[in-house]
């Protein structure tokens, strides 16, 4: 193969490292492109391509990471990881760590790690890397890399979920969920949302968003049986989708807009976590935006008039 076509062979394994390092898919795939413009510019072959690129994505990934966590400290409101509806690299034989490891709780937890912590976790745990790979792409000794992952490990493990159904059972458990919201059953809703079950919004000040996190059932149910309906009224539609590999859902606005994601985390048959993700600069890459701003002030303006 020449180089183009080695490196578009990895390039969904590069996309799939380096997300899963930064929450970010616009960075990723900034990182991507610059890994490319490394190799095409490199005059000599490596031995191993796999090796140079995923050294090169992941010290990229790390650079990126450093500098972003003082951007996300003065950040507006909860940070989310920037949705991701397909995950271009797929591997049967690593099918279950793949999806665990790009599910918005875990991305989460994995911001509490350092950024070779996190790295070492991704490129061990997720994606198989041996460790003289892993040393390799970090730039620290193998020793090392086995005391950062056992560091991640930690971590990661204390944030694990109790039991999770299959995905065909959240799946149906996330439709219920949507048709009650739709609906505006109260009554139906508290019944699916664990008793502790939170609501979180993501708009970065940059779109409207929850002033503080709702808690509890019957608080949750409430609120978005009192919204969702009035938004339907307004053209607005809610579509199930998957989102980091969980069920979620897309809304938009009459235009077909992107308005916000949502990302269900289900455990236990019931939906313990509802993360909003309403910051444009996080939607861009789904397609067109909606102003979040002129649908809240219809929504308000209805509301008040009771139309």
């Amino acid at each position: 193969m020449n180089k183009v076509e080695e490196f578009e062979d990895l390039r969904s394994l590069l996309f799939s490292i380096a997300y899963r390092i930064l929450g970010s898919v616009s960075e990723a795939e900034d990182a991507v492109q610059e890994t490319w413009l490394r190799f095409d510019a490199s005059t000599t072959r490596p031995e191993s391509t796999k090796a140079f690129l995923s050294t090169t994505i992941t010290r990229l990934s790390i650079d990126v990471l450093r500098s972003a966590r003082v951007r996300r400290e003065a950040y507006v409101g909860p940070w989310f990881p920037e949705p991701l509806l397909n995950d271009p690299y797929q591997d049967p034989a690593r099918s279950v760590e793949l999806a665990d490891s790009v599910s918005m709780a875990a991305l989460l937890l994995l911001e509490r790690l350092s950024p070779l912590e996190r790295s070492v976790f991704v490129l061990r745990e997720v994606f198989a890397f041996g460790f003289d790979e892993v040393a390799t792409a970090v730039g620290r000794s193998e020793p090392a890399c086995r005391q950062l992952l056992v560091r991640a490990r930690r971590h990661m493990e204390a944030g694990e979920p109790r039991f999770r159904a299959d995905h065909q059972e959240r799946r149906e458990l996330a439709t219920r969920f949507l048709d009650a919201m739709k609906d505006g059953d109260v009554g139906g809703l508290q019944r699916l949302l664990a008793a502790d079950v939170q609501l979180v919004g993501d708009g970065g000040g940059k779109a409207p968003q929850l002033a503080k996190a709702i808690v509890g059932a019957q608080n949750v149910a409430r609120l978005l049986t009192s919204v969702f309906p009035w938004l339907i009224r307004l053209g607005v539609t809610t579509e199930p989708h998957d989102v980091n590999g969980e069920p979620g859902a897309i809304a938009r606005d009459p235009d077909g807009k992107v308005l916000h994601v949502l990302a269900f985390e289900l455990l236990d048959g019931r939906v313990r976590t509802i993360r909003s993700v309403v910051n444009p600069d996080k939607l861009a890459h789904l397609g067109p935006v909606a102003d979040a701003w002129a649908i809240d002030r219809t929504l308000r303006e209805a509301r008040r008039g009771g139309r």
